[in-house]
């Protein structure tokens, strides 16, 4: 019956992931995208039509900084492959070894903690490109000689040896001291830090660098940035350089990175990391002690709280966001942490905080607009099939009926404010050719109502709307100056508030005759107001550690901020007074505490960076552009020589390649199977530029068999036979992603085609699995899968709500000796366990599987600890509950932290059946007779969340204890759940 489904449809349609013969699904652009290269002495950017000025002036900007961005590090960097994305709304870009280039997302964000006021490219250009140089500052002592002998995943091998605190932490130093921007010049860079410290939190070196499910660890980042400058400003900018050449020459020990520092400086990395701490400390009590503090009342929150290991229970890291008044009593805000993903909830002085809707993906603007009756935000939208293709899109809720609206589809939108009477949206714009539109949309409909003139392409922030319905107040960025403008939709007259300085404004909001904003000019953000008509500056806010996003109460009365404290934000208000503000004079006297000193003055280059990224009138040399054809191109070797698999049986001498655009794998080379003592030879090719990913595989080698002859024990009728074999593979696969809300959706459809054919296989008989002395096999496979979870928070285990499917189908359609039919399904159900992080997992499956002369391996799953037993038919079922059993900061030495205890009890079945043949006593066939075969086991899994030798990448490891209800045995199991990479 299985045999009349419709093969040839099901080929082009329908997939099941080969797992042994596919390469990993990588992330592209659309196919119809034409790309084109610019060719400098030190640099090739490639980019898409449309963004060639944009290229030019980024090519010029690299090939610019190339000296002055690499001089502390004393190492001039290879020719690198630099590409411009310009289809995604995702503010990023780094730095890769497979295979070696830089990609720089063109599109700048609306946060100013992240962009101050750099110019987008710029900042990527010094940051990104500072890794290219530390990448190859690997190139020397044992680093070169395994280069040479692997190519970049040779490399690879020293860099780990570095923490990634130095990594980024040097970068961070490099894009602060190489210009007048940079996030070691920003207050919000260093915001978690100084509460952690201030708050007498100081955590110690292991839990700093691996984290926390419980506390806020600044990232790797913040921890970088102050530790590397710390060394610099100590013992010179040139240091690093000195302690990385001692690093990459002696050998690669586990602390090699420590033990480097300590021969440079008399100083361990643990020691390091207290005396950074230590000063740290030191510079903000002082900085505190200065303060008069502004006083606010809170409004009630319900953070969660974990025990510690004293009788009382501390909170987990959350926050409290973006507020904005609803009525005089009562603040919508987006509540997010460790233990949350985004919502939005409403706050109140006297009654608990309701949440009102779950968010999806936020494209986060650093920025919530909401009136009395609606709410609007912006969220991540994805392309199905092009991962590089990313919208943003604007999600409009009705706050009264709960009704939940995506206004805009396959838009760029990357902020969106709602006017007073929720009829016009005012959004910013980034568009594919890197350029930035303000514009007015009907609230109702989305449609394009007004497109406000920007010839000079200023780079927008957080516009908000005056009540008057028609004019907007904006951050606007341009030239690394930012200033405050009025802008009158009407006849697009702009006034400028405040005169464009090198000053990080952010958060505009309107109120009277008075526009309050973000400011750091005091060394720790603030509020500010300027009044509109005399132009004077007042300090509105002096709070400990920081004030943002101002928003007004509807009676005018009340002033809502965003506070911080160690524990995360909160929701806090005031008097609105400004005869309490402090008139602030001009010009500013700096005030913001720059912890790389005099650093600017000494570093090799900075001076000349900050000339160059300063200067915005230069004429750039134009290079001519040529056309990059992907499929020419799709040849780009990247790594050669023996790796080892990861269950350590296999090792394998080979090649890899992968392109520039990450449309074509290859990989060709031979793996020697320990186990079995023999080898083959194998190709594989993966190309992924079209909409279905086609792949093919080829192998040629040896196996070996071992087998009773006579189908029984003992060891002397067990014979051995060695056979060659070749087998080719080739498919389609069809990756899915249909995300747009809180729950993650995939899909994939594929097929595939495999062709085995055995030789020298002399045993009298064969494993049901193996194809034997019959010579060949040619079997279809296919199947589709679908999965639709719950996004899941830091210290959820596992989702809380979702549901999968998978459908399997094999068989052998072209005749032959061996005949198979196989069919399959599996699905899972996740609900909510007892507790926060809990979770139940309901799975079934059923498998049918036709006789014939040949039995595919296993598609549904089988009870843990019980070996599989292929039968016609398996009706499978389990139920897991997962939990978290403790959070904790356990520090092993040097060795070993472990941040968490999690576990997990289940309880497996299935139950087969199989049609045998009955024979009578002189072996003819009598009939058949129904055979069952039912199977349960349970047990508990308990692992162990742990970093090892001091690395950021976590690990998940422990032990399975099994009871087969079946056997009545006990079964003990070693448990490896994530390696980590």
């Amino acid at each position: 019956m299985l045999r009349r489904l419709v093969l040839t449809l099901q080929l082009l349609f329908v997939a099941l992931i080969a797992t042994a013969q596919t390469l990993p699904i990588l992330d592209q652009n659309p196919a119809s995208l034409r790309w084109y290269r610019i060719t400098t002495p030190h640099f090739r950017v490639l980019y898409p039509s449309g963004i060639d000025s944009t290229a030019q002036r980024t090519a010029n900007r690299l090939e610019s900084l190339y000296e002055p961005a690499s001089a502390s590090l004393e190492k001039q960097p290879r020719r690198i492959s630099v590409l411009l994305q310009n289809q995604t709304t995702n503010s990023n870009g780094f730095v890769t070894l497979f295979p070696r280039r830089s990609e720089f997302f063109a599109v700048p964000p609306q946060d100013p903690g992240l962009l101050g006021t750099f110019n987008w490219l710029d900042l990527l250009a010094v940051h990104e490109y500072r890794h290219v140089v530390q990448n190859d500052k690997a190139l020397q002592g044992y680093g070169r000689v395994l280069y040479s002998l692997l190519g970049n995943p040779g490399l690879f091998f020293p860099l780990l040896t570095v923490p990634d605190w130095f990594a980024e932490g040097d970068a961070v130093s490099n894009e602060t001291l190489l210009s007048n921007s940079g996030r070691g010049r920003i207050p919000n860079f260093d915001l978690g830090m100084r509460a952690n410290l201030l708050a007498g939190k100081p955590f110690d070196y292991p839990k700093a660098v691996a984290g926390s499910y419980r506390d806020n660890v600044p990232n790797h980042y913040v921890l970088g940035y102050f530790m590397t400058t710390y060394l610099k400003r100590t013992y010179g900018p040139d240091v690093w350089s000195r302690v990385l050449n001692r690093n990459y020459r002696r050998w690669p020990l586990p602390f090699a990175f420590s033990a480097s520092i300590k021969d440079e400086t008399k100083l361990r990395t643990e020691d390091l990391y207290q005396k950074t701490m230590a000063d740290l400390t030191e510079i903000w009590k002082k900085q505190q002690e200065a303060l008069t503090i502004t006083p606010t009342q809170s409004f009630l929150v319900s953070v969660e709280k974990q025990p510690s290991s004293k009788s009382d229970s501390r909170p987990v890291f959350t926050n409290y966001q973006h507020p904005q008044f609803l009525t005089d009593s009562t603040v919508l805000a987006v509540k997010s942490g460790l233990g949350d993903t985004p919502r939005l909830v409403i706050l109140s002085k006297n009654k608990p905080e309701k949440v009102i809707q779950v968010q999806g993906f936020p494209n986060d603007p650093d920025l919530l607009s909401a009136t009395a009756t609606k709410a609007c935000w912006i969220e991540f939208g994805y392309d199905p099939r092009w991962s590089q293709r990313v919208y943003s899109n604007i999600r409009l809720l009705d706050l009264k009926t709960g009704k939940l609206t995506r206004l805009s589809h396959r838009a760029r939108y990357m902020v969106a404010t709602l006017s007073p009477d929720n009829t016009k949206l005012a959004v910013v714009e980034s568009t594919d050719q890197y350029k930035t539109r303000l514009l007015v949309l009907d609230a109702t409909t989305g449609k394009l109502l007004k497109q406000i003139s920007n010839p000079d392409n200023a780079f927008y922030q957080h516009p908000r709307w005056q009540n008057d319905n028609r004019t907007l107040v904006t951050v606007a960025l341009k030239n690394s100056q930012k200033t405050i403008q009025t802008i009158d939709t009407e006849s697009n007259t702009k006034t400028d508030l405040l005169p464009p300085v090198n000053e990080n404004i952010s958060h505009p909001q309107p109120w009277g005759k008075y526009v309050l904003y973000n400011s750091p000019r005091s060394g720790i953000d603030n509020l500010y107001a300027v009044d509109i008509n005399s132009k004077q500056v007042f300090q509105v806010t002096s709070r400990p550690l920081a004030a943002y996003h101002a928003t007004v109460s509807p009676s005018g009365t009340r002033l809502a901020i965003e506070d911080f404290a160690a524990t995360g934000y909160r929701i806090a208000d005031m008097p609105l007074d400004p005869t309490t503000w402090k008139a602030v004079r001009e010009p500013v006297q700096e005030q913001t505490i720059r912890y790389f000193g005099s650093l600017p003055k000494q570093e090799p280059g900075a001076a000349l960076g900050r000339r160059i990224l300063s200067d915005s009138s230069t004429n750039p040399t134009v290079y001519k552009p040529s056309r990059f054809n992907r499929l020419a191109h799709a040849l780009n070797i990247y790594g050669w020589g023996p790796t080892l698999s990861s269950t350590g049986q296999a090792l394998s001498v080979g090649v890899s390649s992968q392109d520039l655009l990450s449309t074509t794998q290859i990989g060709v080379g031979y793996t020697y199977n320990q186990s079995e003592r023999a080898g083959n030879f194998y190709a594989l090719l993966s190309y992924q530029g079209l909409y279905p990913i086609i792949d093919v595989s080829f192998q040629r080698g040896t196996r070996s068999t071992s087998l009773y002859i006579d189908r029984a024990y003992p060891l002397d009728s067990l014979r051995t036979d060695r056979w060659q074999y070749n087998q080719l593979t080739a498919g389609f696969r069809l990756p899915l992603q249909f995300t747009n809300s809180k729950y993650v959706q995939s899909a994939t459809l594929s097929a595939y085609y495999n062709y085995l054919q055995v030789s020298g296989y002399d045993l009298p008989y064969r494993y049901p699995s193996e194809v034997g002395g019959a010579g060949s096999l040619i079997a279809l496979t296919y199947g589709f899968s679908y999965s639709h979870l719950l996004r899941q928070s830091k210290r959820d285990v596992a989702p809380r709500w979702g549901q999968t499917i998978a459908v399997n189908y094999r068989t052998t359609p072209f005749g032959g000796k061996l005949t198979a039919e196989q069919f399959g399904i599996q699905g899972n159900l996740f609900f909510p366990g007892l507790l926060d992080h809990h979770s139940f997992r309901f799975r079934v499956g059923y498998q049918l599987q036709a006789q014939g002369t040949y039995v595919f391996n296993a598609l549904v799953f089988f009870p843990r600890g019980q070996g599989y037993v292929p039968d016609d038919q398996i009706k499978a079922g389990s139920v897991e509950y997962k939990f978290p059993v403790a959070d904790m900061h356990w520090s092993l030495g040097r060795w070993l932290y472990v941040q968490r205890i999690k576990a997990g009890g289940f309880y497996d079945m299935t139950q087969g059946q199989s049609s045998v043949e009955v024979q009578d006593v002189y072996g003819r066939l009598r009939g058949y007779e129904i055979e069952h075969h039912d199977y349960q086991t349970t047990g508990l899994d308990v692992s162990f969340v742990f970093n090892a030798l001091r690395l950021r990448t976590p690990f998940e490891a422990g032990f399975r204890t099994i009871y087969n209800v079946t056997s009545g045995q006990w079964l003990v199991q070693p448990l490896v759940i994530d390696i980590g990479f």
